[in-house]
């Protein structure tokens, strides 16, 4: 994947992102599975706090690395 794919999932942000957040909806996923919203530094603690108040979010990491099982 090159780095003009990954934009941010902030609502209409089209910024590269840095960010990675890997989280779960313990309700439909089963308990090793992670999703991912991308996001750029400025919607970083946006979005993970919209993930974490559900307690979905698990982690944060760089772009670099999300592992190709992520998502």
């Amino acid at each position: 994947m090159k780095d003009s794919d990954l934009i941010c999932s902030a609502k209409d942000c089209r910024t590269t992102a840095v960010w990675g957040l890997r989280w779960n909806n313990p309700k439909i996923h089963t308990p090793e599975r992670r999703k991912v919203w991308l996001a750029c530094d400025e919607h970083r603690d946006g979005l993970s706090s919209f993930l974490d108040r559900r307690g979905f979010l698990k982690d944060a990491v760089p772009v670099d690395g999300l592992a190709p099982t992520d998502g």
